[in-house]
């Protein structure tokens, strides 16, 4: 009896396992890099420069890991079911900021750096998450709001002014151009950002008080949780990436002037709801936002090299966020539906 016993507990656990392993193949995120592995296939075989040339395969990783931090701080915001329409005004700030810290600051560390620009987009996201969780006003109208009080704030700041790379010392500018294992190095960063990131949504408590929140706001309350407190931590979350995020675009571009981010808002979110990160809130994970990162970027820089017009290329992108939305609320609906019958079966 032992034999068969353990046959069938063997048998049990490895169709649990291919349950699994099937369920991750056919996510989100894997439909999502899929799609990604196709779009550089295609665009490399029309052609081979695109990944193949000096610098194809170097953009193809370097570009996007910017945008990455901000999508995966906007992520933490839009799990909760809130939306930070200022990340690309913190982004501008934090880029200026840096060069400003170098210039004024000579000798400053790079390390000292990157925490400052941390340190101010967290501080510019902890007014932002104040501002929504104790006014209790909308998180879309608020950030709208800083969104503008931000970037005035920046093009005051800046003026007529701008950093170039002969402000910047040569081992910060290096950052945009150095390489480990043929990897950039801002992308190692980046994705180590995403790991740590990912890890914490995962497997800690307060991670999964950020799901809790977004899946149902009045229940979480009403369970005790510390509801505001946790909207405050995802937006000071959302704006010290997108502070990171302003150190890593001076990096990479060198010239900084006070139009730097302007427009990444729209690109962050639009990354992170292709990546499965769905905007009612409660669903998603940081994975699937800088995948959605990748793919953004990746297809905005394909479209051109096969011959698309500009016009067409802003199409495409408007047309993979509204399908990303249909589609979560297509599963949402089927979800529903299944919760619906069990409980009918379970009342049977």
């Amino acid at each position: 009896m032992t034999v068969p016993t353990t046959a069938a507990g063997s048998v049990a656990a490895r169709r649990t396992v291919m349950s699994k392993v099937g369920a991750r193949l056919l996510s989100r995120e894997a439909g999502v890099a899929a799609t990604l592995i196709l779009v550089v296939v295609f665009t490399t075989l029309q052609n081979p420069n695109f990944v193949f040339s000096p610098d194809g395969y170097r953009d193809l990783l370097l570009t996007p890991s910017i945008l990455m931090l901000v999508a995966v701080g906007q992520a933490f915001v839009i799990i909760t079911r809130n939306v930070d329409l200022s990340v690309g005004s913190i982004v501008g700030i934090t880029a200026y900021l840096t060069g400003r810290l170098f210039i004024d600051i000579p000798g400053i560390p790079v390390l000292a750096v990157f925490l400052a620009g941390a340190i101010v987009g967290g501080a510019l996201g902890l007014i932002n998450g104040a501002l929504v969780a104790v006014a209790r006003v909308p998180a879309l109208v608020i950030t709208l709001g800083t969104l503008y009080i931000y970037r005035g704030l920046n093009v005051a700041w800046v003026g007529s002014d701008r950093i170039n790379a002969s402000d910047l010392p040569r081992e910060f500018r290096s950052l945009g151009t150095d390489q480990i294992l043929s990897i950039p190095v801002l992308t190692i960063v980046a994705v180590l950002v995403l790991i740590a990131a990912a890890w914490y949504l995962r497997n800690t408590r307060g991670g999964r008080e950020f799901y809790a929140i977004g899946s149902d706001p009045d229940a979480a309350d009403l369970y005790g949780l510390k509801v505001n407190r946790r909207i405050i931590t995802a937006f000071v979350m959302s704006g010290a990436l997108s502070g990171l995020a302003g150190v890593m675009f001076a990096a990479r571009y060198g010239t900084v002037s006070s139009q730097a981010g302007t427009g990444w808002e729209l690109q962050a979110i639009g990354a992170a709801v292709i990546g499965g990160v769905a905007i009612s809130g409660g669903v998603g994970t940081v994975w699937g936002a800088a995948i959605g990162a990748f793919l953004l970027l990746t297809i905005n820089r394909a479209l051109p090299v096969i011959g698309i017009q500009d016009f067409w290329q802003r199409a495409v992108v408007g047309a993979l966020i509204i399908g990303a939305i249909v589609l979560d609320r297509v599963l949402a609906v089927r979800q529903a539906r299944k919760l619906r019958e069990m409980r009918d079966t379970d009342n049977d």
